[in-house]
C-alpha cells in the first residue's frame, strides 16, 4: 500500500510485516515489546486523549525524551491528529527549552524524567505537561491514555483523512554550533521521500533488528525509525549510552546508526585492549590493524585477501562479537568519519556506510552503498534518488529535491538565506563531486577561517588528522585572524595515565599532568607528525592542553557531538591569548 503520511507507516507494516516486537524498551530489567497492532492501537488512544485536551490539526506538541517506546507512540498520535511534533533534546539547556516552547507556541509537552520535566514545565508555556516516568506532583502520560479510552474515534478519522503529504509533520530546532536554535519545518512528504530513497541503499529486511540510541530528537535517527518501521525492522530503543555495550550484546542488532565520535570511542577501546596484549597476540593484533587501514573495495591482491581472511578469523571476529555478532551495517553520519576508521571497520567485517545530510534535507542527501559498487572511502557516497547536488563556485554544496525543508519556522529572512529562488538548499558545507559522482566533504563553510596572513584553513580536516593519535581524545583547531593555527587539545587521559606509568612520569591529577613539559612535548610530537605533509600555512604551530572534556552539558558540544566553537573559544579565551602571546 502506498504511504502518504507518516502515520500510514505502521499500517503498512501491519499489512506486510506484522511484528510481535515492532518496537521495544527495557523496563524493570526486561524488554517490553510492542506489536505492530499495539503500536497502532495505543497511538490511537493517545490521539483521542490529546484531542480531549483540545489538541487540533496544526497545534504543536513537544516530546522531550531520550529514546524509548513512548516517544514513537506519542509521535504517531500527534501525527494522526494532523498536529505537529516538536522534539527537544533532553540535554538541551533550560534557556533553549524556554525559547523553543515559546517560539513554537507548544500546546502540550511530554517529558521523560524529573530533570527534563523541570525544564519543560518551568516556563509555563504549555497548557499540559506529562511525564513518561512516574514523578511526584507531575501528570503521568497514562492520564492521556485514560482520556482516550473515554472518547469516540469518529472525529479522529476525519482528522486523519484531512492530513495530506504536503502538511507540516514536524518542526525540529537545530541545536546549531552558533546562535539561537532555528525551527526546521518538514512535511510528511519531505520525510517519506527521504526514507523511500534511502531504503534503496540500506541492506536490511524484515528479519532484522536494530538498536536505536542516537537521539530521536535529531532527524537522522528519527527518519531511520520511520524507515525501520516501513521495512519491518524491529526497533529496540536504548535511552542511555551508559550500558550500551550490554544492550548491544543482548539485542544482537543487524544494524545501528552512529556518529563518528562514537565509532572513535569504540575504536579507542579496541586499541586499549590491543595495547594490553603481549607477545605474539599483540603482534598479531597490530598486524591486523595495519592491514585493515589499507583495506579497499577494489584492487586488493590475492595475497592481501589471504592475509585479510586470516586477520578476520584470528582478530577481527572479536570486533564483530563485541557488537552482538550479527551486525550487517553501521550507518554513520552527522560529521566526517576518519577515512582510516571506515577502512578498518569494513576490513573487520563491520560494514560502515557513511552518508551526508542536514536537518534541512530530512536528512539524507547522499550515502555510500555497500552493494552495487557504491562504496568509496573518503566520500559520503552518491546522491540518493530524486536529490540533485551541485557545487557552487565557492565550493559550497547545494542540494535540491523533494526532501528539502519548507523553511525555518517564523524566520522568513533566514529561510531566504538558506533556500534560493530555484529551490536549492545552501548547505553551508564545502565539498566536491568526484568523476564517478561521489560526494566528498571538506569542511563547514562557516568554520573555515582565514589567518592574518590571508590563508584559508579548514579546521575539521586538521582535527580528524590529530584525532588519529592515541594521545588525543578531543581537539579544536583555532587561528582566525592569527599568525598561525593552534590547537586546544583534551588528551586521552586513560591512555596518558598508562604512558606516564611506563615512563615514570608523575600522574597526580589531570590538572597536574597537562602542565608537565614532557607530556606537552610528547603530544606536540604527535601534532608534528600530523603536520608532516601539510602546507606551512595550515600546520598547527602551538598547542594548549585542557583538563576538562568538551561535553554537551558544559555547552561545548551539540547533541550530535559537534564542536560549538564560539562557546569553547569564549570559555578558553585567556588560554588562547596566552598561546598566541608567547
Amino acid at each position: 500500500m502506498p504511504i502518504e503520511r507518516l502515520f500510514d507507516i505502521p499500517r503498512h507494516q501491519l499489512v506486510n510485516y506484522p511484528k510481535a516486537d515492532a518496537i521495544a524498551t527495557k523496563e524493570n530489567g526486561q524488554w517490553r515489546p510492542y506489536s505492530t497492532q499495539e503500536l497502532i492501537d495505543i497511538s490511537e488512544r493517545l490521539a483521542l486523549g490529546l484531542m480531549a485536551l483540545g489538541v487540533a490539526p496544526g497545534h504543536k506538541v513537544a516530546i522531550c525524551s531520550g529514546n524509548r517506546s513512548e516517544w514513537a507512540l506519542v509521535d504517531q498520535a500527534i501525527l494522526r491528529i494532523g498536529a505537529i511534533t516538536v522534539p527537544i533534546y533532553p540535554t538541551s539547556s533550560k534557556d533553549d527549552y524556554a525559547f523553543i516552547l515559546k517560539h513554537a507556541s507548544v500546546n502540550v509537552c511530554f517529558s521523560s524524567n524529573s530533570d527534563v520535566h523541570a525544564k519543560a514545565a518551568g516556563g509555563g508555556v504549555a497548557s499540559h505537561c506529562f511525564t513518561f516516568d512516574r514523578i511526584g506532583g507531575a501528570r503521568h502520560w497514562s492520564e492521556v491514555l485514560d482520556l482516550g479510552d473515554a472518547a469516540q474515534a469518529g472525529t479522529l478519522r476525519a482528522f486523519e483523512a484531512a492530513v495530506k503529504g504536503g502538511d507540516l509533520a514536524t518542526i525540529i530546532y537545530t541545536s546549531g554550533t552558533t546562535g539561537k536554535p532555528k525551527g526546521v519545518m518538514l512535511t510528511h512528504a519531505n520525510v517519506i521521500s527521504n526514507l523511500l530513497a534511502s531504503i534503496e541503499r540500506f541492506p536490511v529486511d524484515s528479519n532484522a533488528r536494530c538498536i536505536s540510541f542516537l537521539p530521536l530528537s535529531h532527524i537522522y535517527e528519527r527518519m531511520l525509525m520511520y524507515m525501520y518501521l516501513y521495512v519491518g525492522v524491529s526497533i529496540y530503543f536504548q535511552e542511555s549510552l551508559e550500558d550500551l555495550g550490554d544492550r548491544i550484546r543482548e539485542v544482537q542488532p543487524d544494524v545501528f546508526t552512529a556518529v563518528p565520535r562514537l565509532l572513535e570511542k569504540i575504536f579507542d577501546k579496541i586499541i586499549a585492549k590491543g595495547e594490553a596484549l603481549t607477545g605474539i597476540k599483540r603482534r598479531l593484533f597490530f598486524w591486523a590493524l595495519e592491514l585493515g587501514f589499507r583495506y579497499d573495495v577494489h584492487g586488493r591482491s590475492w595475497w592481501y585477501n589471504v592475509q585479510l581472511a586470516i586477520a578476520r578469523k584470528l582478530i577481527f571476529s572479536k570486533w564483530q562479537a563485541a557488537l552482538g555478532g550479527k551486525c550487517r551495517v553501521v550507518a554513520s553520519g552527522s560529521a566526517a568519519l576518519q577515512e582510516r576508521l571506515a577502512r578498518v571497520f569494513n576490513a573487520a567485517g563491520v560494514p560502515v556506510m557513511e552518508g551526508y545530510g542536514l536537518t534541512e534535507s530530512s536528512p539524507v542527501i547522499s550515502v555510500n552503498d555497500l552493494r552495487n559498487d557504491g562504496l568509496r572511502f573518503g566520500t559520503v557516497g552518491r546522491p540518493i534518488s530524486g536529490v540533485e547536488v551541485r557545487i557552487a563556485p565557492d565550493g559550497e554544496i547545494l542540494a535540491r529535491g523533494p526532501n528539502i525543508m519548507q523553511g525555518y519556522y517564523n524566520e522568513p529572512e533566514l529561510t531566504k538565506e538558506a533556500l534560493d529562488s530555484d529551490g536549492w538548499l545552501h548547505t553551508g558545507d564545502i565539498g566536491e563531486l568526484t568523476a564517478e559522482g561521489f560526494l566528498r566533504i571538506t569542511d563547514r563553510k562557516k568554520e573555515i577561517f582565514k589567518t592574518s596572513g590571508g590563508k584559508y584553513v579548514a579546521p575539521q580536516v586538521l582535527e580528524n588528522r590529530l584525532k588519529q593519535s592515541r594521545f588525543i581524545e578531543q581537539v579544536m583547531v583555532i587561528g582566525e585572524n592569527r599568525k598561525f593555527p593552534a590547537a586546544l587539545i583534551v588528551p586521552d587521559f586513560a591512555f596518558l595515565k598508562d604512558y606516564c606509568a611506563l615512563k615514570g612520569i608523575p600522574f597526580e591529577s589531570r590538572e597536574q599532568v597537562i602542565t608537565d613539559k614532557r607530556i606537552i612535548d610528547r603530544i606536540f610530537r604527535e601534532v608534528e607528525a600530523a603536520n608532516a605533509d601539510l602546507g606551512n600555512w595550515e600546520r598547527v604551530k602551538k598547542i594548549a592542553l585542557l583538563a576538562a572534556e568538551f561535553t554537551i552539558e558544559g555547552g561545548d558540544l551539540t547533541p550530535s557531538l559537534k564542536l560549538k566553537r564560539k562557546p569553547i573559544m569564549a570559555k578558553n579565551q585567556a588560554l588562547v591569548e596566552s598561546v598566541y602571546a608567547e
